[in-house]
């Protein structure tokens, strides 16, 4: 017996292959089909998401910091932090605490009342036309 494989494999598909798939299709177990369960509600019209304190203040210190053309190393080495760190606050990545921000206010040359305001500023600015007109009053309200 010198057959070779191909020979060997034409020979059981001769002998029984036919018979032997269309058994194991026979003998496939069935799946049940898929419980219909309860379909998901339409996507409603989602509220604009409002942007976050820390994305605020890292577009404002970002363009403060361009605004004098500065790299993150000079502004950085005047606030006493490392540049990674204040990429991460002009990125929004970090909550950077009260006296970080005041440091990286000093060193873009401006006061922590103006760098706040001008995130404040840029707040109310991204805020839809409907949220703005309602003033502070939703404030009072969510607080009643």
């Amino acid at each position: 017996m010198s057959r070779s494989f191909c020979s060997e494999r034409s020979g059981l598909e001769e002998v029984g292959g036919a018979d032997l798939a269309s058994g194991m299709a026979e003998t496939a177990p069935q799946l049940p089909p898929a419980p219909a369960g309860p379909r998901r509600p339409a996507p409603r019209d989602a509220a604009p998401v409002e942007p976050l304190w820390r994305h605020m203040l890292g577009d404002r210190l970002r363009k403060l910091r361009h605004d004098r053309g500065e790299t993150l190393g000079e502004t950085a080495a005047r606030a006493g932090v490392s540049p990674q760190y204040l990429s991460e606050m002009e990125r929004g990545a970090k909550e950077p605490s009260s006296e970080m921000i005041a440091a990286v206010a000093g060193a873009l040359g401006v006061t922590l009342l103006d760098l706040t305001t001008g995130v404040a500023d840029g707040l109310r600015a991204s805020r839809p036309a409907a949220q703005r007109s309602s003033g502070g009053r939703a404030a009072v309200a969510l607080a009643a």
